[in-house]
């Protein structure tokens, strides 16, 4: 019986998709079961198509596939906008007896599960618990386990009581038994459980993760979807260490205060999407020619203005590149996976500070959103390093004394780092302008001053270039002679990509790329390829941009831009597609 299952629940915004879901996921995830999902949301309160999908396995899953196994339709719309993943053998389970749902027609080829969810709801204690009576019906069908559920009803509705998660255990029991009675039937399906301990966690959660072991103790921000589960992770959270997150009124705002606590001395982060990194931009030529060490998140969504709030994109990549007036050194960090999420955002914290430079930590909708399960040594703490830079206190602050015994924030330094003083120590005290300063910190504008510290700020970035590691990771086949690059969130994708390829024996060469800015110089890995794809969601091929102008060849691209991930099985189909056109232009 296949054990890589493929699970959905559909409806419309207000129907307790998301938390249905979740239980789902935390139900497998606590079974040892590996966990990868997706959401399909509205930018609306209620009404609208939403959905939540699970891919679980006893095996590591990285992605989506272009597979549903089995659905939980509580809208007519649900079924139709998931016929294209449905196959023989799918299994859809809906309310019958619902008005919206009577006329339901399900293919020949696929079996149809009338459960009465509100009506044994209702048996169980409300009608609201419909939806953990399907969770139980899908139990009965996948034969796992419901005792595996209980746990995690109990953690979703522990605090509203006993009595509660009774009822909700009695709810899917309903749902379970429902099934048995009704439906004597072998479904195809064995969701075996396995004695492993696992942790889901999404990419927001992981980067409020990361930014708490890193030393972040203020965090500013103004909800936005899909950075605003950063901000909520952080909540109460980041309090226990001393640290303080507050809510702003709007994006500048939020920076500002981050800006102000970073002056200060504490690690400070603020995190945003597409829109707000627009407002943020002149703080951030702010905080670069102040060189303060301060980390803005940008989780990608559709653009441009308002776009589509809840849909993928990677978009933004220009404009943290290149985004603000003037020439604005800074660092550009982008995980490629939810594990890394964590890591990076350390390691962003760091760069911060150890060069006084601003750093954008990149992500996506599809990273943000998507839980997936990982052992708990993917975030081991005590691999957390903290690097705090050129701080210098009462012992060394004589060195970077003028003869005025003046201390130089922006000393001219020949790395182009300069000593960094927290407020109190005895000497340090200074003032920056955002105008451009000598190196006391102070007005000017004297050509010569303005070269040096111009020339001093950028200095900063080709000094990291040579002390850091700006490196990639590499898949596949190394002598094959088609190379694919991918940035950010496509890395799963691509992964299991390779191996429907595989299957077609046809083999490649991946390279997932962490740094966008500085990055690896990948102009001998271009040019021992016959052919170079670059995979990304946008329009316009921003990351093939910035590699054809690295290595001065042209490169071929797949770009998805609708709104919607990379599917594993859909980019394998379209990789294999750019090198039968790639083999047809040559012959």
């Amino acid at each position: 019986m296949p054990d890589d299952l493929n699970w959905a629940i559909g409806g419309e915004a207000g129907d307790g998709i998301d938390s249905t879901g979740k239980i789902f996921a935390q139900a497998l995830s606590r079974a040892g079961r590996h966990v990868f999902t997706s959401k399909d949301f509205a930018s609306r309160i209620r009404g609208g198509y939403t959905a939540y999908k699970i891919r679980t396995s006893l095996d590591r899953v990285q992605s989506v596939v272009d597979r549903l196994d089995l659905l939980i339709a509580l809208t007519e719309r649900t079924i139709d906008e998931n016929m294209d993943e449905l196959h023989e053998g799918s299994v859809i389970i809906y309310d019958s007896e619902r008005t919206t749902m009577q006329n339901v027609e399900v293919p020949d080829e696929m079996i149809g599960l009338e459960v009465p969810l509100k009506r044994l709801a209702e048996e169980a204690g409300g009608a609201i618990m419909a939806n953990v009576v399907a969770l139980g019906a899908a139990c009965e069908v996948t034969q796992f386990p419901i005792e595996n559920l209980d746990e995690s009803l109990e953690k979703r509705f522990g605090d509203k009581g006993e009595a509660i998660v009774e009822n909700n255990m009695q709810a899917a029991r309903k749902g379970q038994e429902y099934v048995q009675e009704e439906y004597d039937h072998d479904f195809g399906y064995e969701l075996q459980t396995a004695d492993e301990d696992y942790v889901l966690i999404n990419g927001d959660q992981a980067i409020g993760m990361g930014a708490i072991a890193a030393g972040c103790r203020f965090y500013a921000g103004y909800p936005i979807t899909p950075a605003t589960e950063v901000m909520e992770y952080m909540t109460g959270r980041v309090d226990q260490f001393g640290g303080k997150v507050v809510q702003a009124e709007d994006e500048l705002a939020a920076i500002n205060m981050a800006l102000g606590a970073a002056r200060a001395g504490a690690r400070a982060m603020t995190a945003t999407s597409g829109p707000g990194i627009d407002l943020m931009t002149e703080t951030f030529g702010l905080v670069a020619t102040t060189e303060t060490p301060l980390v803005i998140c940008d989780v990608m969504r559709s653009g441009p203005s308002t776009g589509m709030p809840t849909k993928q994109e990677q978009g933004d990549l220009n404009m943290t590149l290149y985004g603000g007036h003037g020439e604005i050194p800074r660092f550009v960090v982008a995980p490629t996976t939810i594990s890394e999420c964590f890591w990076k955002t350390v390691e962003a914290f760091n760069l911060a500070e150890k060069y006084q430079t601003p750093v954008y930590l990149v992500s996506d909708l599809a990273m943000a959103v998507t839980e997936q399960t990982f052992k708990p040594e993917a975030f081991d703490m005590d691999e957390v390093e903290i690097e705090r830079g050129n701080v210098v206190d009462e012992e060394d602050i004589d060195g970077w004394m003028n003869e005025k015994d003046q201390f130089q924030p922006h000393f001219p330094a020949a790395d182009g780092i300069s000593p960094r003083t927290f407020p109190g120590t005895s000497g340090g005290a200074h003032m920056t302008t955002g105008l451009e300063h000598d190196a006391l910190g102070r007005r000017t504008e004297d050509t010569e001053v303005r070269k040096e510290q111009v020339e001093k700020r950028e200095q900063k970035v080709e000094t990291a270039i040579e002390r850091e590691d700006w490196d990639y990771r590499e898949f596949g086949n190394p002598d094959s002679d088609t190379l694919v690059i991918s940035w950010g969130s496509n890395e799963g994708a691509m992964r299991e990509g390779m191996e429907f390829l595989e299957d077609e024996d046809i083999e490649v060469r991946f390279i997932s790329v962490p740094y966008i800015f500085p990055r690896p110089d990948l102009t001998e890995e271009v040019e021992q390829a016959d052919q170079t794809i670059v995979v990304e969601c946008n329009a316009t091929g921003q990351f093939a941009d910035v590699i054809e102008h690295d290595v001065l060849e042209r490169v071929d691209r797949v770009n998805k831009y609708d709104g919607v991930r990379f599917d594993a099985d859909e980019l394998a189909a379209e990789i294999k597609a750019a090198m039968a056109e790639e083999a047809e232009v040559k012959a």
